[in-house]
């Protein structure tokens, strides 16, 4: 989407609020499209990209200031738009490396790994900044700064972060011809329990992988 769309023609490409609905409309533009199923074989390192991309705007809004918004109340964004479709759409493209293992605060000792799904990570972070974006897009920049670095902090931070780890494992798993241990049928339904958690998922090999998304060992 071009600066003329997202932006009004005055504004700054130098300012910071700019920069970041910038990353942030690449992200949501980026992940839309892949979710279409259109170019499966690159999907993996695509998504990989594109987090990346996005926690480094999430670092920024992590090392600024507290930004205080205009309006004691946040006005109302209306209703959100619906993410089914795309949660649905990306958990059908990830099928063999959808459900991944999580540890949900990793300064709070002795919790078990959870088990989670990249793709209700990426509709969850992606409906965070759906909302801020409704602000940015109705000239309330403070009020969508404001929304955006709450929520990299209470939940589209740790979630982007997450799947982050879960891509990049299949791409270095593929890459380094790291074969995945057979899955035995880990759900998000199921609980792990305290004992070592063996990340298991059918009978996926990186060879299966690498092949339907794109991506090759390193010779």
């Amino acid at each position: 989407m071009s600066d003329a769309t997202l932006h009004a023609t005055h504004m700054d490409p130098d300012d910071f609020a700019v920069q970041i609905a910038d990353q942030i409309e690449s992200f949501l533009v980026a992940v839309t499209e892949v979710a279409k199923g259109d170019e499966p074989d690159s999907a993996v390192p695509f998504l990989l990209l594109e987090v990346s991309q996005l926690l480094l705007a999430g670092g920024r809004l992590g090392a600024h200031e507290d930004i205080v918004p205009d309006e004691r109340y946040e006005p109302d964004p209306g209703p959100e738009a619906d993410v089914d479709e795309l949660r649905e759409n990306l958990a059908r493209l990830l099928e063999p490396i959808d459900v991944y293992s999580e540890v949900f605060d990793p300064y709070e000792p002795r919790k078990a790994p959870v088990p989670a799904r990249i793709s209700d990570d990426l509709a969850d972070v992606i409906t965070d900044l759906r909302h801020g974006m409704v602000h940015y897009r109705a000239g309330r920049t403070s009020e969508a700064l404001w929304w955006w670095q709450f929520s990299y902090f209470s939940n589209w931070g740790s979630t982007a972060s997450a799947s982050l780890r879960a891509l990049q494992s299949v791409v270095a798993h593929v890459r380094l011809n790291q074969p995945l241990a057979e899955l035995d049928g880990l759900d998000t339904d199921q609980g792990m329990g305290d004992d070592t958690l063996e990340f298991e998922a059918g009978k996926v090999m990186a060879e299966e992988i690498g092949g339907p998304l794109g991506m090759r060992p390193v010779q």
